[in-house]
């Protein structure tokens, strides 16, 4: 990774879109004029859909190398939107999955930042951790896909151009893994209604949103990936996802440890410092070893994904891992700060709900250690050390 790169990543994240964060979090038109400027500033600065595969009019970035990079970008929440990185999931799934038809159709609009996907995979009447329990249906009627049924958690439906639709179109007696397809419905489409943006721990409205689908028609033919295929789509999507999630979470955590340090360096309370204070300087070398030690686990996970071995466990790890020294690193840094690291004076508040967040989404933590556990015990060989 060029050191060039990641110095006008670093310097473009905390000299322009941190600043405009006030801005970002109020929303409204004064939040969308901004983060179209610091789009416009990201590609001029020749810093836009790095990741995103040169052949379909991205950076170009390799896998590895943009896991650096997102390490910069997370210092920010809107570090994904600003860059033009947010899609890439998405962008990939396509890239891997898609037919010809259904690539040429949305992978430039979101290459270019001018169309957002949206994924309705979790349901509220069944653990969102199991896929197998999808309640979804799509039927065939001649050509066209028939799907019935109620998501949650579908983050920007509101906004975006089209909907990846997890559904089971497979007969009972289909072994589990094999019941659930994909297709893609294009916004707009009868019958899919977004139903409310969900309130989410302070955040209302929030970009998670409730969607219901009713007699939604959409042509056989936005069928993604093979049929019956849906949970190793799904896995594409979510595994490259996972390490970009703990990228992020690594430059937030980083972020926080600063503004805990320079916290601790200036205030002045019971007769010194609080950089002079004992259990302050367990926070910050815990807090310092918490990070050291999941980048490490994260770069080794992204460098075994890149040389094509399986990186199942090491993503496992680390997806628990990580989300919980971003919630240790936060929760003291806010500690640090007092009354004041409970506010929405410092972007800590903000990091401490998203930390929170980390512990369920793609997965939670109980489940990736229960997967990784029994990974192990099978073949105590395949554990990353080995």
């Amino acid at each position: 990774m060029s050191a060039e790169l990641r110095s006008r990543m670093r310097e473009f994240v905390d000299g322009a879109v941190i600043p405009a964060e006030p801005v970002l979090i109020a929303g409204g038109e004064r939040a969308a004029a901004a983060l179209a400027e610091l789009r416009a500033a990201a590609k001029a600065r020749g810093l836009w859909a790095l990741g995103h595969p040169a052949e379909v009019g991205g950076g170009g970035v390799p896998f590895l190398d943009f896991v650096y990079l997102n390490e910069i970008i997370g210092r920010s929440e809107f570090g994904q939107l600003a860059v033009g990185s947010v899609s890439m999931q998405d962008t990939l799934m396509l890239h891997r999955h898609g037919t010809e038809e259904q690539q040429a159709r949305w992978i430039p609009p979101m290459v270019a930042g001018e169309v957002l996907p949206s994924v309705a995979l979790t349901e509220p009447g069944v653990a969102g951790s199991d896929p197998t329990l999808i309640e979804t249906r799509a039927e065939l009627d001649g050509d066209t896909w028939v799907v019935n049924g109620h998501k949650w958690f579908t983050t920007g439906a509101a906004e975006a151009g089209y909907c990846t639709v997890f559904a089971r179109t497979e007969p009972e007696e289909t072994p589990p893994h094999g019941r659930i397809s994909a297709i893609i419905v294009p916004a707009g489409t009868p019958g899919f209604e977004v139903l409310r943006a969900i309130p989410t721990m302070g955040h209302d409205p929030s970009d998670h949103y409730e969607v219901r689908l009713t007699d939604v028609r959409v042509p056989a033919a936005n069928l993604l990936g093979a049929r019956g295929r849906g949970f190793a789509v799904a896995q594409d999507r979510l595994g490259p996802g996972r390490i970009f999630h703990c990228m992020r979470w690594l430059g937030q955590a980083q972020r926080a440890y600063e503004l805990l340090c320079e916290r601790a360096n200036t205030r002045y309370a019971h007769g010194s410092l609080l950089a002079d204070k004992g259990e302050v300087h367990r926070y910050v070398a815990e807090s310092a070893a918490q990070i050291h030690a999941a980048r490490l686990m994260t770069l080794d996970a992204a460098r075994a994904m890149d040389a094509g071995e399986d990186a199942r466990v090491r993503i496992g790890l680390v997806k628990f891992w990580g989300a919980r020294m971003l919630h240790d690193v936060v929760d003291r840094a806010i500690q640090v700060h007092g009354a004041l690291g409970l506010t929405a004076d410092t972007p800590l508040e903000r990091m401490y709900r998203q930390a929170r967040y980390a512990r369920v989404y793609d997965g939670p933590d109980e489940v990736h250690r229960m997967s990784t556990a029994r990974r192990l015990l099978r073949s105590p060989e395949a554990a990353p050390w080995r």
